[in-house]
């Protein structure tokens, strides 16, 4: 069977031929802050690295990296969890399923204070890798709707992989929206071989792995160009409504030297008339009631 391109899922369409959508209460731009939360299974090379091993050569169990993820989950996160409190700010948190049982604290905080959860597969492992996508997305639908009584419905893969046959999966396994996909800053909607899926605006340059973790730089530019990128939506936004996404992760954005860049990103941004923060769900359901959904393939 031949694969299902993207384009025959989503035609093409340019941002300035469709009609503009509205946003209530005279609002211009959306925020949509993220925090992924996630396992990294220390019998398996880490996520990611913050130190590279002696002699350039991974070796396993990779402890430094691995405590480095860990001081995320045991501090980084709470630092975050203060920050978003102090500004009033509900997340979307994306976690994988493992979260739910190896970082109940956690969850469980995660849970109290109302934030949205979003499903971040299983655990890191690239979809491309998984012996049975549909089984494993199956699975971390419900453990995280074991935990908090309530499926997800909307999906980030780890470290956004997909396969040609991943988006079928989803729809069958009811997940109702995607962040994966940076190729708009509308949602728009894609088509499955079932129901249709909407792609939320995400972007990779206000992204904490992008900028910390793989671009290297200091810490204040994940404030500085956060609100480069604000500034441009904002004055577009006088014709048409804008949605920015804005990601964290505990072991990075959770840091000592970084968490008031962060703040101060938010800070600024919310200060600005006309602008709200909604999680994935509330985007999903106001997009929902604007453009019809299209039929399956």
């Amino acid at each position: 069977m031949n694969p299902i391109h993207p384009n025959q899922r989503l035609p093409y369409s340019a941002i300035i031929d469709r009609a503009p959508l509205s946003l209530p209460d005279n609002a211009r731009v959306v925020i949509w802050p993220i925090l992924a939360l996630e396992v990294w299974d220390i019998s398996r090379p880490m996520a990611r690295m913050i130190i590279t091993p002696p002699q350039g050569a991974p070796m396993l169990p990779d402890f430094p990296n691995w405590s480095w993820h860990e001081y995320g989950m045991r501090v980084g996160f709470w630092r975050i969890k203060n920050m978003l409190d102090a500004l009033g700010i509900r997340p979307t948190v994306t976690l994988n399923a493992r979260t739910c049982l190896e970082y109940p604290r956690v969850a469980e905080a995660c849970l109290e204070a109302g934030w949205e959860f979003n499903a971040h597969a299983y655990e890191q492992i690239p979809m491309h890798k998984l012996d049975d996508e549909s089984a494993s997305i199956e699975k971390t639908m419900e453990i995280i709707q074991k935990f908090c009584g309530k499926k997800p419905r909307g999906w980030f893969g780890p470290g956004l992989t997909q396969t040609y046959d991943t988006m079928d999966y989803l729809a069958e396994n009811g997940v109702e929206y995607i962040g994966d996909w940076v190729l708009d800053d509308e949602p728009v909607w894609v088509k499955t071989k079932t129901n249709p899926i909407a792609a939320l605006p995400y972007n990779y340059e206000l992204h904490d792995i992008v900028m910390m973790a793989i671009q290297h730089h200091e810490s204040h530019t994940y404030r500085d160009r956060t609100i480069d990128y604000f500034d441009t939506l904002y004055a577009e936004s006088e014709d048409r409504p804008k949605i920015i996404a804005v990601a964290m992760h505990p072991y990075l954005s959770g840091s000592p030297h970084r968490i008031r860049y962060v703040k101060e990103a938010f800070e600024t941004m919310m200060q600005k008339p006309g602008v709200v923060c909604w999680d994935g769900e509330q985007i999903l359901d106001w997009y929902s009631a604007q453009v019809d959904k299209p039929s399956s393939i």
